[in-house]
């Protein structure tokens, strides 16, 4: 599997989205750590089976295995983090806020990757994910890190197709049943 089979899978009416997928491999503004990590950990974080398969055989070509675990990590990580925060920043009781998580994140503070690309790919997955708390967060970080606000929209670019592709995938898989 490939994204390029993954591609293959879309009906015709995803054009858009094949189309975009084609272009966002070929981005220029992100380096391939960064790139592939983000097409790695957004697959994840869209749940669609087909879809990680398809990006992690491609992504294991492109990645390190550190990255492969760090892209892994954020993926997981943020998914118990975009629930708490998203929690905590919408209801109406601000004391959440102010309490501590209490959750273990070590993971955060020692991904195994440089940091802001594993920041960048938890920015992509709380894009996903709907975390405005987590977004402003990653994206003040990977910011502060020398990366451009056109790099960290090349990323949730990313996010945005793949989520797309697996929201796609999922619905045909229901039509079918």
């Amino acid at each position: 599997m490939s994204i390029e089979s993954l591609r293959e899978q879309l009906p015709d009416y995803a054009k858009d989205i094949r189309l975009n997928l084609s272009s966002l491999v070929n981005e220029t503004l992100l380096n391939d750590q960064q790139k592939y990590g983000t097409f790695l950990a957004t697959a994840l974080a869209s749940r669609n089976a087909d879809v990680i398969r398809a990006i992690a055989a491609e992504a294991q070509e492109k990645l390190s295995p550190e990255a492969v675990t760090a892209a892994k990590a954020a993926a997981s990580i943020m998914g118990m983090n975009n629930i708490y925060y998203r929690f905590s920043h919408l209801v109406s009781e601000k004391t959440y806020q102010t309490l501590p998580a209490k959750l273990r994140m070590q993971v955060i503070a020692n991904p195994g990757v440089d940091k802001v690309d594993f920041e960048l790919w938890s920015l992509a997955v709380s894009a996903i994910n709907g975390c405005g708390m987590c977004l402003d967060s990653h994206d003040a970080v990977v910011r502060k890190g020398g990366l451009s606000t056109e790099q960290v929209q090349a990323a949730v670019r990313i996010a945005s197709t793949v989520h797309a592709a697996a929201a796609t995938l999922d619905g045909e898989a229901a039509l079918a049943s």
